[in-house]
């Protein structure tokens, strides 16, 4: 196992949080006025994932 330095673990989390930002400033400005509304992502009106309902069956029977 190694060991790092705190102060160069924080800076590296400073410049992830900082390439995060950057990314969702970027997808807000594509997406503009397509953004999903509160609530929508979570749609039951949407088809099924044939792939995930076996997959749960299988594991029903196991």
């Amino acid at each position: 196992m190694t060991t790092q330095d705190p102060k160069e673990l924080l800076k590296l989390k400073h410049e992830q949080d900082e390439e995060k930002r950057q990314f969702t400033s970027f997808a807000r400005a594509v997406s503009e006025d397509g953004e999903v509304e509160a609530g929508q992502e979570f749609s039951h009106d949407r088809v099924p994932d044939d792939q995930n309902r076996m997959k749960s069956v299988e594991n029903r029977q196991n």
